[in-house]
């Protein structure tokens, strides 16, 4: 196979596992958080500054490298690595989110997906054969299977025959790759879905378990629902993941949901959060969340975090942070950006680093308490 889970240690206090995963690009400690670069960069950083933060693994998207700049020219380039100058592993997803949510624009079908591009309103056509071609192109060393992400809410008929409909289609694309010969060099992941249904769920999971992928993701969620729902959900769906593979949330990456997602078996999260959020201004410190463009900000000559350690916080203030945005100077976004992404890495070392001490949920009550999570009406994103 492409990559390999190595198990570590698991944590006597909460059962959250700690992890090596292993890939053509480099080994990853696992529970690992990846930034998101969807267009092959993450915004306003760059790939040096990621690795100097910790950045061990990032994500690019499918849909949209597919449509600019072409998965020709990035093939012709030597593959996402060498176009972007990032020599790490990467993380493709298979397009199918981005397909699903231009709902208005779509029209599914079990060969594929007709739809209009959200640029030009071209018409496209994606299919799992289709998404594994654009993904060998690009080149990540972890690929995913193309999947139907149904909503929630949704009735129960219409998520078990999506459901049922995305196993089809990860058997054709499991066979389009393992033909291809990509496999030795690519790992492909199943995706779970089955909404807010248990049983589906379970059905959904032992149906991809069986095709034996090297990896599998929980995918249908972060879509919308109350956390206490996801975190019910994977509570119904990890125990049918095999232990000798990684396991990959999508879409997750609050400080809360992170945590919580541990403590459930978790070893892999992306999201657009951070990185977002930042470019509104909206930071994550060790006392919750910070808006720096608000005025009582003006005058305040502090780091955004005091206890926090990055470039961001060791060199400027909220005060001209704040004037940055005011001004609608880039470097505010990419100064924001950076103490994010640096807070959220570091809050997933910390997470490793109480696993293996066997003491994360101690680790999670006085990072709930510092954060304003543990109140009536906690702070979050």
């Amino acid at each position: 196979m492409a990559i390999r889970y190595e198990h570590i240690h698991t944590c006597k206090q909460s059962g959250a596992r700690l992890g090596r995963l292993h890939t053509p690009h480099g080994v990853i400690e696992t529970p690992i958080f990846m930034p998101v670069g969807t267009l092959a960069t993450v915004k306003t950083m760059t790939p040096e500054e990621l690795a100097d933060i910790g950045s061990q693994i990032i994500l690019s998207n499918t849909y949209h490298l597919w449509l600019r700049p072409g998965n020709e020219l990035v093939k012709e380039a030597g593959g996402l690595h060498k176009f972007m100058n990032w020599d790490k592993p990467i993380l493709t997803d298979s397009g199918g989110f981005q397909v699903f949510s231009l709902q208005n624009m779509r029209t599914i079908e079990e060969e594929g997906v007709h739809f209009r591009s959200h640029l030009d309103g071209s018409k496209l056509f994606l299919s799992p054969e289709k998404s594994m071609k654009i993904q060998h192109d690009l080149g990540a060393d972890i690929i995913m299977s193309f999947d139907e992400c149904a909503p929630i809410p949704a009735t129960r008929d219409y998520v078990k025959n999506s459901l049922e409909r995305t196993t089809r289609w990860a058997e054709r694309g499991l066979e389009y790759h393992t033909k291809s010969g990509k496999d030795k060099t690519q790992a492909l992941f199943g995706i779970v879905q089955g909404g807010e249904y248990p049983d589906l769920r379970k059905q959904s999971a032992k149906e991809l378990t069986s095709l034996d992928f090297p990896g599998y993701s929980i995918g249908g969620l972060s879509v919308g629902e109350p956390k206490p729902l996801m975190y019910e959900m994977l509570e119904e769906t990890v125990p049918y993941l095999p232990e000798s593979k990684p396991r990959y949330l999508m879409g997750v990456g609050s400080p809360d949901a992170l945590i919580e997602g541990v403590i459930r078996g978790i070893d892999m999260f992306d999201c657009v959060l951070p990185t977002r959020i930042a470019r509104n201004g909206t930071c994550m410190t060790s006392n919750g969340r910070l808006v720096v463009k608000n005025k009582k900000y003006e005058r305040d000559f502090t780091p955004l975090d005091p206890n926090c350690d990055c470039y961001t916080c060791k060199n400027y203030t909220r005060a001209y942070i704040r004037h940055l945005f005011k001004s609608n100077e880039i470097l505010g976004a990419r100064l924001t950006t950076y103490h994010n992404l640096y807070f959220l890495l570091n809050l997933m070392e910390d997470v490793r680093k109480a696993i293996l001490n066997d003491s994360l949920l101690d680790f999670k009550e006085v990072f709930f308490e510092a954060y304003g999570l543990n109140k009536e009406n906690p702070k979050n994103f």
